[in-house]
């Protein structure tokens, strides 16, 4: 893996369609969107605000795959954007007492997204990537008051996806 990155993550998770989510992902300088399906959409907003389904979801088993094999997520790198859609790269480390090596791995960004935010490790996106995208902050942003003057009119049924407290 090339090491030209830029270091980002989740900025904000809105519903964008009646089978998908908008995942808002960037840092101070910019931020942009990959759409992905509800039921990844869903785990993604759990794994933000710290959540845990009553059985084990998809990324919650890989996880606990990863630990009894002593496999840690170092970090996820979206390495990658052709004809609108986004590649990714799943970096794990696996020590034990016979070895120690670093496993590379093709994988969706939203799997990436979901077990990055359950590891806490850093997410970053290749450099060219990152110039190609498009800056979504002021949508973000216009989405985020929409959600809150909602919020405002009528209390969530669930708690906020943005992982902020119901007011």
């Amino acid at each position: 893996m090339r090491n030209d990155v830029v270091p980002i993550e989740v900025k904000g998770i809105l519903p964008s369609s009646p089978n998908g989510f908008a995942i808002f992902l960037g840092n101070e300088e910019k931020v942009f969107v990959i759409n992905v399906d509800s039921y990844v959409g869903r785990a993604i907003a759990m794994a933000i605000r710290g959540e845990r389904n009553e059985r084990p979801l998809t990324h919650e088993l890989m996880a606990m795959v990863f630990d009894s094999l002593s496999i840690h997520v170092e970090r996820v790198v979206i390495n990658d954007l052709r004809s609108n859609t986004y590649f990714a790269r799943l970096l794990l480390r696996a020590e034990n007492e016979v070895h120690k090596k670093i496993i590379e791995l093709d994988a969706r960004p939203s799997d990436c997204l979901t077990l990055a935010l359950q590891y806490k490790c850093p997410i970053y996106v290749a450099e060219e990537v990152w110039e190609e995208v498009e800056d979504m902050s002021e949508l973000l942003e216009k989405m985020r008051e929409v959600q809150k003057k909602q919020q405002q009119q009528e209390p969530p049924e669930e708690p906020p996806l943005f992982g902020e407290e119901s007011k």
